[in-house]
């Protein structure tokens, strides 16, 4: 049986998966100008992929016997691309740090399957952070 911390560690990243996937396709909506083109699909191509990780993340909650949060962290749209983009890192490497500690604790727990699953959705967080690197080195 997972911890109550484990437990609350999942809330939390759902909570911040529900943001991100809301913050990006926000900016993907929103963003105009000739750099809108260069960046809009990333954000909505992102924006759907950490809506799936939110559904899965909230599949193990709850097969644990947990509840899912509904509500997202605060949401930064961002006034300007760099703005955006800025707030993206942030929000991403936020999420890696806590993804690690995530695999950490439930390996500790022997929760082989929830470690597996952060594994694998870590993998995909540190390329969203590539991403967002890269597109704000361009600017």
């Amino acid at each position: 049986m997972a911890s109550k911390k484990l437990l609350g560690m999942l809330n939390d990243a759902i909570a911040g998966e529900l943001q991100v996937s809301i913050q990006y396709m926000w900016q993907h909506v929103q963003w105009k100008g000739v750099k809108h083109f260069a960046v809009k699909d990333e954000f909505q191509k992102i924006g759907i992929q950490e809506m799936k990780h939110a559904e899965a993340i909230a599949d193990r909650l709850f097969y644990l016997g947990g509840t899912p949060t509904t509500k997202p962290e605060p949401i930064t749209v961002g006034l300007s691309l760099k703005e955006m983009l800025t707030s993206d890192v942030k929000a991403e490497e936020k999420t890696i740090k806590m993804y690690k500690e995530i695999v950490a604790l439930a390996s500790k727990e022997t929760d082989l399957t929830t470690a597996h699953l952060f594994t694998e959705i870590l993998g995909d967080e540190e390329g969203h952070l590539d991403t967002f690197l890269s597109l704000l080195e361009e600017i």
